[in-house]
């Protein structure tokens, strides 16, 4: 499973990123909607995690955007803000709240939503 991890707090990603591949993950990550859009143009995803505000682009918007290179694509979003409203406006706008993370991720809670996007993909292959 190949991740791709996009947020503009470059310590955050690259930590969140590193304790992942030590648990066995493909991941690759960067720092801005622009970045994202390149490396999803030359390699497949099978999860990207989003933060909901960055700069030039938002986390939907990018999502989007990414959705349109890869229809397969699935998502978990980040926020480092955490007050009720936004909270929910996220969920608004990501679907789910299960795939709505507040910052900092968990990452035990972070491979959690990763394997259920793993077993409804599986879910999607059989007949």
């Amino acid at each position: 499973m190949r991740i791709l991890l996009v947020d503009d707090e470059e310590e955050l990603v690259s930590a969140l990123a590193e304790r992942l591949t030590l648990r066995g993950l493909q991941v690759d990550w960067v720092v801005s909607g622009a970045a994202a859009l390149e490396l999803a143009r030359e390699r497949e995803y099978d999860v990207a995690v989003i933060d909901m505000k960055m700069p030039k682009i938002s986390g939907i918007e990018l999502k989007r955007k990414l959705e349109a290179i890869n229809p397969e694509l699935q998502f978990i979003f980040m926020s480092g803000h955490g007050s009720a409203t936004i909270f929910q406006d996220g969920i608004d706008e990501a679907g789910s709240a299960g795939f709505y993370l507040l910052k900092p991720v968990e990452i035990d809670l972070l491979l959690e939503k990763i394997r259920t996007l793993r077993q409804r993909a599986g879910d999607k292959e059989k007949p």
